[in-house]
């Protein structure tokens, strides 16, 4: 018995084997409202240009739009057998209007067909990312503005290093979520240009006009050339890379969470809805979707690398390997999308605790740097020997067991004669936050106000 796909070449169809390692249906079904989309764009040019004629595009339309029907009602039964989502909807295309559907597939391939469809995919889900990063960067600028001056240590090397505010640390994770932004859109609009036409690999004898076909599906232009169309798989590689950005700084902010919640910091309370307990340890509050979110960026990272290493040994142009493109970007993105929901619901419920925060910048001498500046612009001593004197005096200040504040100008003053009363005005961790007025600094008033230009940027960007 010939194979149903491919006709008289093959006197016999596959073995089961086969059937299993080719088929791709169980995958790429996902992909079946851009591939009608792309086919009913297809059919309106070819009866445009009179390959088909007009009364069997509107029958192949027609069908079509029934298939759409179909399958989003939950009716369509989907064939291993016919191997592809395009094969499948091509099949029950013939069965609803008969010979007719066979003109559909004159002047493209599966080729041009496969890589526009996930062009349209990828397109729509970075658009969909888009919305979701600008959301979650909304409830960071957010909550940054209601808590501009709650003070709380920052870090290097994970020590306390000065005095910041929270809402200065949320802001630095919409800088971060920006730049994704900018990334992905920067991807799409290199993405947004229309394969189909360029058939398996050399394009088509027929007098088609893919400029149309590339209008129709909303894409600025069509590809330049065949080979490239078919082979190219950079716009899926591009947006994971994008989206692996992302959702590393989507890990370092769950990973900050982790460490904030637990009772040796205290600096946050995530609610019961963000939150799951102990099956033995009845005390427990597990910040599970923080951990989650850490979790699973490894698996949006993991489906970049396995494309690049499936896409790095292809000569050109198509080959079955670029098959493997689908499952990982697929997971990878709905993966992303997932873990920006999980996030800003997260930041929309926590609550700082700004007493154990305001109370924890106080520790480790994290004015030691506003000291030896005062004592720079002060008593106009190079920085390198004001370093080294105020390290003496928080080796005064460790001998004794306290913070700079509460030494004495006698204590001070053994280490460097000239510091005046002044210094005390310098050394506590909101006077500390609030003479950080360079641009971008930490003081309040510079938090509030990147905190304001945030919430006007997102606002004109949702109109």
């Amino acid at each position: 018995m010939s194979n149903k796909m491919w006709g008289g070449r093959f006197a016999s169809g596959p073995d089961a084997i086969m059937e299993e390692i080719n088929a791709s249906i169980d995958f790429d079904k996902t992909l079946w409202r851009q591939d009608i989309a792309g086919s009913r764009a297809h059919v309106a040019m070819l009866a445009k240009q009179e390959i088909v004629t007009a009364a069997d595009a509107k029958a192949i339309d027609g069908g079509l739009a029934a298939v759409h029907d179909e399958i989003e009602a939950g009716r369509f039964t989907f064939s291993r057998s016919l191997e592809d989502i395009h094969m499948n909807v091509e099949s029950r295309l013939a069965e609803l209007i008969g010979p007719a559907a066979g003109r559909l597939h004159t002047a493209r391939s599966r080729n041009d067909q496969v890589a526009t469809d996930m062009r349209l995919w990828v397109r729509d889900t970075v658009d969909q990312l888009d919305e979701q990063i600008g959301d979650l960067q909304q409830a960071l600028a957010e909550k940054a503005l209601a808590f501009a001056g709650a003070v709380m240590p920052g870090f290097t090397h994970l020590q306390s290093a000065q005095p910041t505010t929270f809402g200065h640390h949320l802001l630095a994770y919409v800088e971060m979520l920006g730049r994704d932004r900018s990334r992905l859109r920067d991807a799409r609009r290199r993405m947004n240009e229309c394969p189909l036409g360029a058939a398996a690999l050399c394009g088509t004898s027929f007098p088609i006009d893919r400029h149309a076909t590339a209008a129709a599906l909303g894409f600025d232009r069509p590809t330049a050339n065949s080979l490239d169309s078919v082979s190219d798989r950079d716009f899926a590689l591009e947006s994971l890379a994008a989206a692996s950005i992302c959702a590393m700084h989507l890990s370092r902010f769950a990973e900050e969470i982790v460490i904030w919640t637990t009772p040796q910091f205290g600096f946050v309370r995530l609610s019961d809805r963000f939150s799951t307990g102990s099956s033995i340890m009845p005390q427990k509050r597990n910040p599970d979707a923080a951990e989650l979110v850490r979790g699973k960026a490894g698996r949006v990272i993991g489906a970049l690398n396995g494309l690049l290493i499936v896409m790095k040994g292809l000569p050109l142009s198509y080959a079955k390997d670029m098959q493997e493109d689908k499952e990982g970007t697929f997971d990878a993105l709905r993966t992303l999308s997932l873990c920006l929901a999980a996030m800003a619901g997260m930041v929309r419920d926590m609550e700082p605790d700004t007493k154990a925060m305001k109370k924890a910048a106080g520790v480790g001498y994290a004015t030691a740097t506003d000291l030896a500046d005062w004592l720079v612009r002060t008593l106009k001593m190079p920085f390198r020997d004001a370093h080294h004197v105020t390290g003496r005096i928080v080796g005064v200040a460790s001998g004794r067991g306290v913070g700079l504040e509460k030494l004495t100008l006698a204590d001070m003053q053994s280490v460097e004669p000239r510091i005046t009363p002044d210094v005390f005005a310098v050394l506590g961790v909101e006077k500390s936050v609030r003479s950080r007025t360079s641009y971008g600094g930490t003081a309040p008033e510079q938090v509030r106000r990147q905190a304001r230009r945030w919430l006007k940027t997102l606002a004109r960007a949702t109109r």
